[in-house]
């Protein structure tokens, strides 16, 4: 490709458009493959981003409802002081909200449920409002009848495992509820996070009768304002801090109503978008191929464009007008249905999220996803658009026998490297972790280049292996080291698609198994949590004469927040993902003079049993490496509201996957004893005792509240169910974006295919030999193909899990083998289809042509 002079290049685009025109009445035989390609991945990219900035915005709407507030200051074992609480009251409107975990039992004693139990006041919610069936307004509910029941209302599902009759009492703590009212839905709900139970509220006066809030009881105490018209939230925040900076509460305000939903959704979206560009990267492949076969119908033309004199560049710029002509419509297409699938999510799901979302066209978006198709389509379009204009007449007319390779000039080849570059850096600059993206596109830079490397390898093998005695495995071989042989392109395109598909079925069959194979062989059955310390020799005699009851562990805690390192709050530093959530709210901690059941020091050493120097703190090795700090560095934590300062003395290994008790932080003896405590007990216990132990417990202990582990794991499993769908449901789309690219890698040989095979017809060869031909050559593809996906596929699955998750990595060839087998064949059949028409063709209608 050469440049033209300046003064022509209007009429050199005047003229190419001319010619476009008149290609456009010849129809667009062989595009299909270009346009689905390229509509897929920009559709994916669109919709992804799109329905992510739909949820975020809807988020960032209903903040004040979802929070309960114009900001919410929460403090763990205790309340606000009166201070406080006066200052707050003369500022704004103030609601007080008390969460824990209980365990909710009918009078029977039968059985007895965990509840997440949420205690408001008479200005609940401040914005918003609870919906109840039967209607009725929540004070009424609430409030206790002439027996003195206090009114209960709960999630539905409680109603059924329970069993539960109309008017029938329950029990929680010390005090008598009657369930009033079915909770159909709770504004602020979505900010309690991962519950272990349904969601159960009850006034505050009824939670002070309960009698389950005793000293140093896992107790959340919600502060939720609503400001005076005019009144800033970000000036409001600042005022706080500087009035009470010591009150150690964690503020969140509406604007991030919560971070928890925003930081999963990012993070989903990132993943996404990933596997969203992995398939628009794949339909690159496709492209090429498809503009391949397109050009590959122009041939005559083309040479007789050239034998009449047209410049290489009128050659290049009539191609590029006819393969934007395909792009665009592409484009916007795919654009279109990512905008238009916020609107129909909104309508099918509503608010079953806990708010709705705020469908809309998204600009930015929508932008990002138009770029990267039209960039991906000029990418892969360029080489063979070049190609075509640099090639001869002569070498036109023989293309069919003896297909043309010609390298584009150094212009075409700069234009690639800077579209290459400029694909690369969107990519990375738009991502919400731009490591991560960055090694997505070293990733599939490394993924193209093996895959290249191994088709010139299988080439080069077939090519030397000599000429085989029979005449269907000579015909194989050939097909794949011939002139214009679509090797490369197969591989490629199935290879990629395979390899995605293997790593995520790979990490998601680690994060399965460890859920739900490892962990219970290994876990304790049951935690009990808030036992109170004149109730821990009632609570171990009632475990050990319970039959089957063993492991029982116990250790007092408190919780406390980090809120300096070495002096300097944490809010200077920065923290690392991976670590980020030790420092977001309040950690649970512990004491001992005696090491760790099973742990490994990292660094630093044990303090003595008799210890009595300066207050010592075991740290997360985890923790301190990625922070840079261990032994001798200083930590400021805030307990009860009082900031204490320590000094680590070692870093620890911590495995937190046997679910057995552990902490981020282990405390010296002698500094926390005196604290308001509670401790906390594990025990593990055949699965047909639980209930009994449980039901033992809670009626000799009302205040104790238990956890079944077997629960807690159901319902991480069923949360990573739903988020692995909706990973595959994407990553099927890049598989079947491959196999859309295997298609039109056959199909732009389609015409040398039927050349071929006619021929073959005329010396003799049966349909049934040339079947058996064509098969083995898309076999040993397939077969080369899936071995390399296999290996690129458990390496990606091995990086993810064990350097972003950081969680262990265990080779599964079952789940591996057993979807390389089924996606593999499937896109093996389609590609060989296309290749199966080739065998229809009449000989004598195209030797005459000839």
């Amino acid at each position: 490709m050469t440049d033209a002079p300046k003064g022509q290049a209007a009429t050199t685009l005047v003229l190419a458009w001319t010619l476009a025109r008149r290609e456009i009445r010849g129809g667009f035989r062989g595009a299909r493959i270009f346009v689905i390609c390229l509509f897929l991945g920009v559709a994916a990219i669109a919709t992804i981003n799109s329905l992510s900035e739909a949820l975020l915005q809807g988020l960032a709407r209903d903040g004040r409802a979802l929070l309960g507030g114009d900001l919410n200051l929460r403090l763990t074992h205790r309340e606000a002081t009166t201070d406080q609480l006066e200052w707050l009251r003369e500022r704004a409107t103030v609601s007080r909200v008390a969460a824990m975990r209980a365990m909710l039992r009918p009078e029977r004693g039968d059985e007895s449920l965990l509840v997440e139990l949420k205690a408001v006041d008479g200005s609940y919610p401040l914005y918003d409002r609870v919906v109840l069936a039967p209607a009725q307004s929540l004070d009424d509910a609430l409030a206790a009848d002439s027996e003195g029941r206090w009114g209960l209302v709960a999630d539905p599902g409680i109603w059924e495992r329970l069993r539960l009759a109309p008017g029938e009492p329950l029990q929680i703590g010390e005090a008598t509820f009657r369930m009033t009212a079915r909770l159909e839905r709770e504004p602020d709900g979505l900010t309690r996070g991962l519950t272990f139970g349904p969601p159960v509220l009850v006034s505050r006066e009824a939670l002070v009768a309960t009698g389950l809030l005793q000293p140093g009881s896992l107790v959340r105490h919600h502060y939720r304002l609503r400001l005076p018209p005019g009144q800033k939230i970000a000036a409001f925040r600042e005022q706080l801090k500087t009035t009470f900076p010591e009150a150690g509460w964690r503020i969140t305000d509406a604007r991030r109503a919560s971070p928890r939903v925003s930081r999963f959704l990012g993070r989903v979206n990132l993943y996404l978008t990933l596997v969203g560009l992995s398939s628009l990267l794949i339909g690159g492949l496709g492209v090429a191929n498809a503009t391949r076969a397109f050009l590959g119908g122009k041939t005559s033309t083309v040479a007789t464009l050239k034998c009449l004199g047209a410049p290489q560049h009128l050659i290049f710029m009539l191609y590029l007008i006819l393969i934007a002509i395909l792009a665009i419509p592409a484009v916007v297409l795919g654009v279109a249905v990512g905008a238009s699938v916020p609107f129909f999510f909104d309508a099918l799901v509503g608010d079953a999220l806990g708010w709705r979302s705020l469908p809309g066209p998204y600009l930015v978006p929508l932008s990002l996803a138009a770029l990267f198709g039209l960039l991906t389509a000029l990418t892969f379009t360029l080489w063979p658009l070049a190609q075509a204009a640099r090639v001869s007449p002569a070498n036109l007319f023989r293309a069919r026998l003896s297909p043309v390779k010609v390298r584009p000039g150094r212009s075409a080849s700069v234009a690639l490297v800077t579209l290459v570059v400029a694909l690369a850096a969107i990519t990375v600059l738009s991502a919400a972790d731009r490591v991560i993206a960055a090694v997505f596109v070293f990733g599939a830079a490394a993924a193209f280049i093996l895959f290249q490397l191994a088709a010139r390898l299988i080439e080069r093998m077939a090519a030397a292996s000599g000429r085989p005695r029979q005449a269907i495995w000579r015909l194989s071989l050939a097909n794949l080291h011939r002139p214009g042989a679509a090797t490369g392109a197969i591989l490629l395109s199935l290879g990629l698609g395979l390899t995605l598909l293997s790593a995520i079925v790979l990490i998601e069959a680690n994060l399965a198994r460890q859920v739900s194979e490892t962990i219970p062989a290994e876990a304790p059955s049951i935690y009990f949590i808030d036992i109170q310390p004149e109730q821990v020799e009632a609570f171990e005699q009632i475990v050990e004469n319970y039959p089957g009851a063993e492991g029982l562990s116990r250790v007092p805690i408190l919780r406390g927040r980090i809120t300096a390192i070495n002096g300097r709050p944490t809010t200077d530093w920065s923290i690392p993902d991976n670590v980020r959530w030790v420092f977001r709210g309040d950690r649970g901690l512990t004491w001992t003079s005696d090491p760790i059941e099973g742990a490994s020091l990292a660094a630093g050493e044990w303090w003595p049993p008799n210890h009595s120097g300066p207050p010592l703190v075991s740290l997360d090795a985890e923790v301190g490496e990625a922070m840079g700090i261990g032994p001798g560095d200083r930590l400021t934590i805030n307990i009860l509201g009082r900031d204490l300062e320590v000094t680590i003395a070692n870093l620890r290994r911590i495995d937190w996957s046997d679910l057995k008790i552990n902490f981020v932080l282990v405390f010296s003896p002698g500094l926390l004893e005196s604290a308001p405590q509670t401790h906390l007990a594990t025990v593990k216990v055949p699965e047909n005792g639980e209930m009994a132990l449980e039901q033992a417990i809670v009626e000799a202990m009302p205040n104790v509240a238990s956890v079944r582990v077997r629960d807690a794991l159901a319902q991480v499993t069923l949360l990573m169910g739903r988020i692995g769908l909706a990973v595959k449901s994407i990553a099927a789309l890049a598989l079947v974006s491959g196999t859309l690219v295997l298609i039109g890698a056959v199909a732009a040989d389609q015409e040398r295919r039927t050349y071929d095979a006619v021929v073959m017809k005329v010396l003799g060869a049966t349909r049934a030999r040339l079947l058996t031909a064509y098969f083995l050559e898309h076999g040993l593809l397939a077969l080369i193909s899936a071995a390399i996906a296999a290996g690129l596929g458990t390496l990606a699955a091995w990086l993810v899990l064990t350097q972003v998750m950081r969680s262990e990595f265990t080779f599964l060839p079952l789940p591996l083998f057993a979807t390389l087998v089924i996606a593999g064949s499937l896109a093996l059949l389609l590609g060989f289809a296309a290749t199966f028409r080739s065998l229809g063709r009449r000989p004598a209608a195209l030797l005459r042509n000839q």
